[in-house]
């Protein structure tokens, strides 16, 4: 058993875990990580799959009571009906934007100085969203009208490109269109489920060849590290977008992305084998 592997696996696991739910970028934050860690093979792609999976179980979990009155209640409450299409409508412009542009995106942009450009620019675009003066309108989910939750789906798939953040692109568009800052960073969490599955689901069927049975412990290790730290990381969040405002994750991003582009320009790290 490689020992080096499992610890590459471990701290990869943590990294998406952390970052999956929050405003900076899971896919950016692990492409960076994997060139770092020479972990950029393909085993690698399958790898960042299921410790994707394991941050989307974590979020159902968390919310399994809320999952299990909606899926109980479509056939006579009407509130779980609405709930579900918000959601699934908000989903579909990912869905359809992914499966037209999905390859080319991953071929073209899912490089370290791409996704460190794409940190930057959203962390300037949160800046300057947060100087704006908000008079949120809607405080719960079940009070979004089908314009606003087509609104927020159409935020979310902005963040195909890798850098974004589709957690950082569905809050901060649901700010713009009257949420609540608990009311957005909820609707982010329950829309990333059927996105997110979509996703996992889709890149397991195109890379179906490259599942082995060897690499078993090392998608374990990375399954357990990205779910439980997904957990701590999504009540930590909804705590805190309670009363704060998302100005230090801009700054986080603007700091990181100009990290990896200055040791790009001046030669510090290869990042051409990413």
């Amino acid at each position: 058993m490689d020992i080096e592997l499992l610890f590459k696996a471990f701290i990869l696991g943590i990294i998406e875990g952390l970052t999956e739910f929050l405003p900076v970028s899971s896919t950016g934050h692990l492409i960076i990580a994997g060139s770092l860690l020479g972990y950029t093979d393909e085993q690698s792609k399958v790898f960042k799959i299921v410790i994707q999976l394991a941050a989307i179980l974590a979020i159902c979990w968390d919310y399994r009571a809320r999952l299990m009155h909606v899926v109980s209640g479509l056939n006579k409450d009407p509130d779980a009906r609405r709930f579900s299409g918000h959601i699934m409508l908000a989903f579909l412009p990912a869905a359809v934007l992914g499966v037209m542009f999905h390859s080319t995106i991953k071929f073209y942009l899912f490089n370290p100085i791409t996704v460190a450009g794409a940190l930057i620019a959203g962390g300037l675009v949160i800046l300057y969203l947060e100087k704006r003066a908000y008079h949120p309108r809607i405080h719960e989910v079940d009070q979004m009208s089908w314009q606003v939750s087509l609104k927020v789906g159409f935020a979310q798939a902005m963040a195909m490109f890798p850098g974004v953040s589709r957690s950082g692109a569905t809050i901060m568009g649901g700010l713009i269109f009257g949420l609540s800052r608990k009311t957005a960073a909820e609707f982010s969490f329950f829309l990333a489920i059927p996105t997110m599955l979509a996703a996992t689901f889709y890149d397991v069927y195109r890379n179906w060849d490259l599942l082995r049975l060897e690499d078993l412990p090392v998608f374990a290790v990375g399954f357990v590290a990205s779910f439980f730290s997904a957990m701590l990381a999504v009540r930590a969040f909804i705590h805190y977008v309670s009363s704060h405002s998302f100005v230090p994750f801009a700054w986080y991003r603007i700091v990181f992305g100009s990290i990896v582009l200055a040791t790009a320009y001046f030669g510090w790290i290869d990042w051409s084998d990413a």
